[in-house]
């Protein structure tokens, strides 16, 4: 099993990359292929997929995201292939937090991630992934943290319901998402 492989980018192509290392080509099922540029030297963090019928490497540009692939390869009823598209199109703090604070439509976005399969994410993941090194930037939350003070909450309270809210919501939905998860 291989941790990770450090080579140049010798090809970017829609769904992976081909990286070379010792005059050896490893293609590799990356996410974002086109972040990756030709001709320049990346460490691709790798997961080896091996089945009777395939023989594949998924690489992420560092560990929290393997970590979170790995996450969700355990899911039941979600593959190699539904995963990579979810770190793809959404950053692992994102998942993250529509798995903590259960929110099915966030999850739903993704390609081929229906009601059940979210709802069976959220099953499986939630409370069981450390985010002890994540940081709330709590600028992204200013208008949000207004909006809780007005109603009367304390910033303490405030502080502990930022990792459970999405950044990429709108106001509104941020203001429902926070009161959910003050009300619990």
């Amino acid at each position: 099993m291989y941790e990770y492989i450090k080579g140049i980018v010798t090809m970017v192509e829609s769904n992976h990359i081909v990286l070379e290392n010792n005059g050896i080509g490893y293609l590799i099922y990356v996410g974002n292929p086109y972040s990756y540029n030709i001709g320049k030297e990346y460490t691709v963090y790798v997961y080896q997929y091996i089945r009777e019928d395939e023989n594949s490497i998924y690489g992420f540009k560092n560990m929290e995201e393997k970590d979170m692939f790995l996450r969700l390869i355990d899911v039941k009823g979600l593959g190699c292939k539904m995963a990579l598209p979810m770190l793809a199109s959404g950053s692992v703090d994102n998942l993250w937090r529509a798995i903590e604070s259960e929110n099915v439509f966030y999850l739903k976005k993704f390609p081929k991630i229906g009601d059940k399969v979210a709802r069976q994410i959220i099953l499986d993941l939630r409370g069981k992934i450390s985010r002890s090194n994540q940081l709330v930037d709590e600028n992204s939350f200013a208008e949000l943290i207004e909006v809780l003070k007005g109603l009367g909450y304390k910033q303490a309270d405030i502080k502990k319901v930022l990792n459970g809210v999405d950044v990429t919501m709108t106001i509104e939905e941020q203001v429902k998402e926070a009161l959910k998860l003050l009300l619990k």
